[in-house]
């Protein structure tokens, strides 16, 4: 059946036997299972617990980060444009019946399993966005046109009715991926390694299952009719099958033996493989792996290191295409000349009370901030007196171009 609907949409395989592009794969559910014997797709491979719970330290943490829309100001500096109407869209409601976190959560989610996720713009009479509608990326495909050369959004409702929309009317953050149009699922890139992860559950269960004892067989010097074939294997199951008959003695007779046929957990590495393949899907999104329940290599020296790379090459960079998708789909042409979309990710060093405050002790020492700032960022009111700027005492303006003696002697 699957070389027939193979041949009849045209598609070629490779020599190992899987199909030849991935996008295929995740329109077809990830045809065929892998070389572990075990079909993964984007939905599948959230039973892998590496995988969900690498999808979820990054959906999470992105739903977690405030972003604003920001305006310059004439002086070179910023101020947030609170009255912009994408303001309450992205702080407090993507739509009427969903969060702005919960949307975000959402959209991640898709992006980290499918390498894309789609959000319907709906649009006030003034052509502003007011409403962002996530949309299910295995229900979109996208084309180029052929005049402009602009890519052609087709969603696929539940009825099977087909609806087609411009890039204005879709906002879409995509990965990496071959596609000049769409990005790669991470999850069907990298089958093989979750395939073998999830079979790792599997035996795991089994080996539980059966006391944690691996198969074997029982021999007799004689020839045995099926009837007691059948009745020493009902007994054998019975007595000495299951996690609650382990240690349990084995009595044989009649010149019986058991011989063990498969290997034993220590033999197979069994739990080093399975370490290994945490690592292997890690890796597919660059998460750290103290973030996955792994401290074999966490220290308390380390440990800020580890969480300053988890933002800067793993989250920063999805952090940035949330932001120019933001900006490029729901910022007119005019409005992205002076409005930018950020994400804050102080938030990120909220639980470290310690650093925190000593770096606002050094920004306000240095009058990058004033203490009403400080306090602001911490959610607490002014105070009188401070909205000042400081600055150290013992230090003076640079000298201008010529004007040092040093310099001129």
């Amino acid at each position: 059946m699957f070389e027939r609907l193979k041949q009849a949409m045209g598609l070629e395989t490779k020599a190992a036997g899987g199909l030849a592009d991935p996008a295929t794969l995740a329109l077809l559910g990830g045809l065929g299972p892998t070389a572990a014997g075990v079909s993964v797709t984007p939905s599948t491979a959230l039973r892998c617990p590496a995988v969900f719970a690498s999808v979820k330290v990054l959906a999470e943490s992105v739903a977690s980060l405030p972003v604003h829309v920001y305006r310059r100001t004439e002086d070179g500096g910023r101020e947030r444009a609170s009255d912009h109407p994408l303001e309450a869209v992205l702080n407090d409601a993507a739509n009427p019946w969903t969060p702005a976190s919960e949307f975000r959560l959402l959209m991640t989610t898709a992006l980290a399993l499918n390498g894309n996720c789609y959000a319907y713009a709906n649009r006030d009479r003034d052509g502003r966005v007011v409403e962002l509608i996530p949309l299910d990326a295995s229900a979109v495909s996208v084309s180029r046109n052929s005049t402009t050369l602009e890519p052609i959004y087709r969603v696929t409702e539940a009825n099977n009715q087909v609806h087609e929309y411009g890039r204005s009317e879709i906002f879409h953050v995509r990965g990496i991926g071959t596609s000049m149009l769409t990005g790669d699922s991470p999850v069907l890139a990298g089958r093989e390694a979750i395939g073998i992860a999830l079979a790792g559950e599997i035996l795991a269960g089994s080996l539980m299952a059966n006391g944690a004892q691996p198969a074997g067989m029982l021999k007799h010097p004689k020839k045995l009719a099926k009837e007691i074939l059948d009745r020493l294997r009902v007994a054998w199951d019975s007595r000495y099958t299951g996690a609650d008959k382990v240690g349990k003695t084995i009595i044989l007779e009649d010149g019986m033996e058991f011989q063990q046929l498969g290997m034993t957990s220590v033999d197979a590495q069994f739990l080093e493989q399975r370490r290994f393949q945490l690592e292997e899907v890690a890796r597919l999104w660059r998460v750290p792996l103290t973030l996955l329940g792994n401290l074999d290599r966490a220290t308390h020296s380390n440990a800020e290191q580890l969480g300053q790379q988890f933002l800067s090459y793993c989250l920063m960079p999805i952090l940035r295409l949330w932001q120019d998708a933001l900006r490029l789909t729901c910022l007119s042409p005019e409005e992205r000349r002076d409005h930018y979309v950020e994400f804050l990710v102080d938030d990120l060093a909220r639980a470290d009370l310690t650093a925190r405050f000593e770096a606002y002790s050094k920004a306000i020492n240095s009058g990058v901030l004033s203490p009403n700032e400080a306090r602001g960022m911490e959610n607490r009111g002014p105070y009188a007196g401070g909205e000042t700027y400081m600055r150290p005492v013992n230090t003076a303006p640079a000298p201008t171009s010529g004007g040092n003696k040093q310099e001129a002697a």
